[in-house]
């Protein structure tokens, strides 16, 4: 299997709205949406069956029994996090509570355990579920949840092990640089790095670029609403050129494109600059990815 990863460095550059293009014009039968934590790829992705969906359990969490407790203050004076509070006795706030077990190994009564969290759901749609015709994963991290890189480790091994014979896997990830990212690059055969010209999506193009290039040097980069900022769509084309990433695309702001998506569509779901363009773009890009198979 292929894992074309989609990535961008920051959020609205229009990542998820290449990727839900490159699914319909390659008929991804693989597919997974790794920003857990605002999934949307769903929106676009007609489904007519509901999802198997799974617990995700991320670190366990520590909790006091106050039969057992004798307010000796230990863990709150010892926790580096301040998750512990002795209001009314002692309890833990397990928004702020990291699971490093550390109150209940200090405990002198034994009264902190450290229990499973529920951090989220793992949906995993399948068109037949008798076979692997056609698999999208995704998952949902609950809100203040912290282990959004191992619900996307989750999210591609469950999508994987569904679809293991499929050729070509489409994976929308998550935007920024952290953990998440990190879990969404492993395994990648190619990466499409989605930018825009912003002065904050310059940077931050310049910051996924580097992080990247630490797991593949098989990056691309395209630039999308190119348009809106010439001198930055330059600076951009610069960049490439100095750091030998090839730019596969440009892609024109279209309001047709945002009515499209709004819909539910995809933008190469109607006739518009921007879809001419990304099925330019997606061409490219699939020559590049195949290309590198080859050699």
């Amino acid at each position: 299997m292929k894992e074309l990863l989609i990535l961008s460095g920051k959020g609205g550059t229009g990542k998820t709205t290449i990727a839900s293009a490159f699914i319909k014009l390659s008929q991804a039968r693989a597919y997974a949406d790794c920003d857990v934590d605002a999934p949307n790829l769903h929106l676009v992705a007609a489904w007519d069956t509901k999802p198997d969906r799974e617990d995700y359990y991320g670190l366990p969490l520590a909790e006091i029994d106050k039969d057992l407790c004798i307010d000796c203050g230990i863990c709150k004076d010892h926790c580096r996090f301040d998750a512990i509070s002795d209001k009314d006795g002692y309890r833990v706030n397990p928004y702020a509570c990291e699971g490093c077990g550390l109150c209940a190994y200090l405990c002198p009564a034994k009264a902190i355990r450290m229990e499973a969290n529920l951090a989220g759901d793992m949906y995993l749609y399948l068109e037949d579920k008798a076979s692997t015709d056609k698999v999208f994963s995704t998952a949902q991290l609950e809100i203040g949840q912290g282990t959004s890189g191992l619900l996307v480790s989750q999210v591609k091994k469950r999508m994987r092990q569904a679809a293991s014979g499929v050729d070509l896997a489409i994976i929308d990830g998550s935007p920024g640089i952290g953990c998440p990212v990190i879990a969404s690059l492993s395994g990648a055969d190619m990466v499409l790095i989605v930018t825009e010209p912003s002065l904050s999506a310059i940077s931050d193009m310049d910051r996924i670029v580097k992080t990247a290039k630490t797991f593949t040097d098989k990056l691309l980069v395209c630039i999308n609403r190119y348009d809106t900022n010439i001198e930055n769509s330059n600076k951009i084309r610069t960049y490439c050129s100095f750091h030998n990433l090839p730019l596969v695309g440009q892609i024109p702001f279209d309001p047709l494109a945002v009515k499209a998506i709004n819909s539910g569509q995809t933008i190469v779901d109607i006739e518009c600059s921007a879809g001419m363009a990304v099925r330019d773009l997606f061409t490219k890009t699939m020559e590049e990815l195949y290309r590198e198979a080859g050699k």
